[in-house]
């Protein structure tokens, strides 16, 4: 096997709360916490859990765009969890990101192809000629129209706009995107298109991606290895195929059953998990599932159950569960 594209370890975000006279921290979000995982070149691993588990963060805080609070990122074999602004210079032509809402990620005041141009001015590639002609097959690559380069973001729809996003941060050939939920604001029939278009780039140019999702569906679609993440931490880790046919989590298998079934009149025995997801600000102690687990015992009260593997080196199971201690 190659090695790694991409290295997490125990990689945690804390966000600061404040309050009194003087502004003291009072307390933390642990927004991310003690998360590791492994991705490989060209590939997809899929991310997925309930609003507010930490899975946007995460992606921030691989990519810096929020400073980790502990833990490491390494990519091709280089720890630049600390490197400083002009030290991450390099590695951002490598890895780039695809954000979530496609009307909030494009500045209303830059045409398309001012757009796609500021990733290659800030990197400084090639001459003017030659940014211009990659703007155009960029363009190309995302299936829009050259009429698009000197039209403004509201011009255009909402796949359009992702269509733009994708193409932006594809412009410095990137071996690595994360994409964070890149289809949730979009209608379904442009889902598809979306997630088409994905796979293709995938397919020919061997990007490899993580992809942030609530939808298990989407994720299924799309990924090779799956994370499912909860309040911070991610609490089972698999191939697609295991995942979806051997779930071994009760959060997990809580998720899965929620999925329609394509088949008229067939239903899921769904899990209906009791309560709210707890505060990242004030997580309960022992398992973080442990409040709306329906397999919970004594011992979830108060231990953090440790990563368990239960498949094999050729196709690892991770499951962070005492049910299978």
């Amino acid at each position: 096997m190659s090695s790694p594209l991409l290295q997490v370890e125990e990689l945690r975000k804390y966000f600061p709360i404040r309050g009194g006279l003087l502004r003291g921290v009072k307390a933390q979000v642990k927004a991310v916490d003690g998360v590791s995982l492994v991705l490989q070149p060209g590939q997809t691993y899929g991310l997925v859990g309930e609003s507010g588990c930490g899975k946007s963060t995460l992606g921030r805080s691989i990519i810096r765009l929020y400073e980790p609070t502990a833990g490491k990122v390494m990519l091709d074999g280089a720890d630049i969890t600390h490197l400083s602004r002009n030290e991450m210079l390099p590695y951002r032509e490598r890895m780039q990101m695809i954000f979530q809402d496609p009307y909030a990620s494009l500045s209303p005041r830059r045409t398309v192809s001012q757009t796609l141009r500021e990733p290659l001015d800030i990197h400084n590639k090639g001459d003017r000629d030659t940014r211009d002609k990659r703007v155009r097959e960029l363009l190309d690559v995302v299936g829009m129209s050259q009429r698009a380069l000197n039209r403004y973001p509201h011009e255009f729809s909402g796949g359009q706009r992702q269509r733009i996003g994708i193409a932006r941060a594809l412009a410095l050939n990137p071996r690595l995107i994360i994409a964070d939920e890149p289809v949730s604001a979009l209608d379904v029939s442009v889902q598809s298109q979306v997630l088409n278009l994905v796979a293709d780039l995938q397919r020919e140019h061997g990007i490899a991606f993580l992809f942030i999702a609530h939808d298990l569906a989407v994720i299924q679609h799309v990924s090779d290895r799956i994370g499912v993440m909860y309040l911070g931490k991610i609490v089972e880790a698999t191939d697609s195929q295991t995942l979806y046919a051997h779930p071994k989590h009760p959060y997990t298998r809580a998720l899965l059953s929620a999925i329609p079934l394509p088949e008229p009149g067939r239903k899921r025995s769904r899990i209906v998990l009791g309560g709210d997801v707890p505060s990242p600000a004030n997580p309960p102690g022992g398992c973080p599932f442990h409040p709306r687990c329906p397999d919970a015992m004594d011992r979830c009260r108060t231990e953090i159950p440790a990563p368990r593997e239960l498949g094999t080196p050729a196709a690892p199971h991770e499951v962070s569960c005492h049910l299978y201690d």
